[in-house]
């Protein structure tokens, strides 16, 4: 985990914009267990990084997922959490 702020640059800004992102299965089935767990992270990660956002924290529990991430704000968080 980082300490203090970290500000990102972009062709014309200066950012932080961190969300705390909560998604469950439907019926909060706790459908999250190994090895899907596992591969929902590396899915997870690989495509936040394909979309130029960091994944600061990442828990995968067996009935929702808590994300901490840091998206560019000309990119969005609607878009970020669509493709993820």
């Amino acid at each position: 985990m980082r300490t203090g702020v970290l500000f990102k640059r972009n062709h014309n800004l200066v950012y932080s914009c961190q969300y705390h992102v909560v998604w469950c299965p439907k019926y909060r089935r706790p459908v999250l267990v190994n090895p899907v767990d596992a591969r929902l992270k590396e899915i997870l990660l690989q495509t936040a990084q394909e979309l130029r956002s960091e994944i600061i924290e990442l828990e995968v529990v067996s009935d929702h997922v808590h994300l901490l991430c840091e998206v560019d704000p000309q990119f969005g968080i609607n878009r970020l959490v669509g493709r993820l």
